[in-house]
């Protein structure tokens, strides 16, 4: 068995539970790792568990809780060269291993494929996670989709996705205009309309389940990030992640 679980999704801390009944890594470590521990342990979730960690890029909600996380559990952060240079000293994991993008990295008998995407860091990278007989992707903080993230989403069964902002509450929103274009931008974050389009146009016929993720606070609200994908919802079960709290673990048989 699976199973999958957001412990945290947003501008505040994110972190992504993938497992089976003997291992499991996290993508992202940006909240402490107290949180983490006490989120999983909400969840009937073993931290003893976890075998490893992935670092997306250094921006601190994906990075912040890492070094104490890999202290306190004895285990190894993967990040690229670029990202770790980046990142600051003070969040950078007890223990590290780096990792060149594009490169396949195998933790027991989980299989983590990394790849670049767009996004305003040093070497941002998401990540297509192989489980059992399962792709589960963790695709945020992407400003444009590109053909390697067209291509990993194809391959998904189920997929962590950014919604990150609805572009009429960005563009009336209390950001200053500098914030507004870099969040729209080709660096920044997908809107809804965006989520919906390359889910329209590159999900993978096996696609189940898709976690709106990375919502934003100021200028998207989770109703409205549902309704966007409404008309997909016959198809695929769409859920909702949360900056405060873990979703509800998904086990898949």
């Amino acid at each position: 068995m699976i199973q999958i679980c957001a412990l945290a999704s947003g501008s505040n801390g994110n972190c992504y539970y993938i497992g089976n009944e003997e291992e499991a890594i996290i993508i992202d470590a940006g909240i402490s790792r107290r949180k983490i521990i006490e989120r999983m342990k909400a969840r009937g979730l073993d931290p003893l568990k976890l075998k490893a960690g992935f670092i997306t890029h250094e921006h601190r909600d994906h990075y912040q809780g890492a070094k104490i996380l890999s202290q306190k559990l004895n285990i190894p952060f993967f990040l690229s060269e670029k990202t770790l240079r980046r990142g600051h000293y003070t969040m950078q994991p007890t223990y590290v291993n780096t990792f060149e993008p594009g490169q396949k990295i195998t933790v027991g008998s989980i299989t983590v494929h990394s790849f670049l995407k767009k996004h305003d860091a040093e070497e941002p990278c998401s990540f297509r996670v192989e489980a059992g007989n399962y792709n589960i992707g963790v695709f945020t903080d992407i400003g444009e989709t590109c053909e390697r993230v067209n291509n990993e989403i194809n391959q998904c069964d189920y997929l962590f996705l950014e919604s990150n902002y609805d572009d009429d509450l960005l563009a009336a929103g209390r950001y200053p205009d500098y914030l507004k274009r870099r969040v729209s931008g080709e660096y920044g974050h997908l809107s809804n309309k965006q989520a919906v389009e390359v889910i329209e146009n590159h999900a993978s016929e096996n696609l189940k389940m898709i976690f709106l993720s990375h919502i934003s606070e100021d200028n998207n609200r989770g109703d409205i990030a549902m309704n966007a994908f409404k008309h997909l919802s016959d198809k695929y079960d769409i859920r909702l992640t949360s900056r405060y709290d873990a979703t509800e673990v998904i086990n898949i048989e």
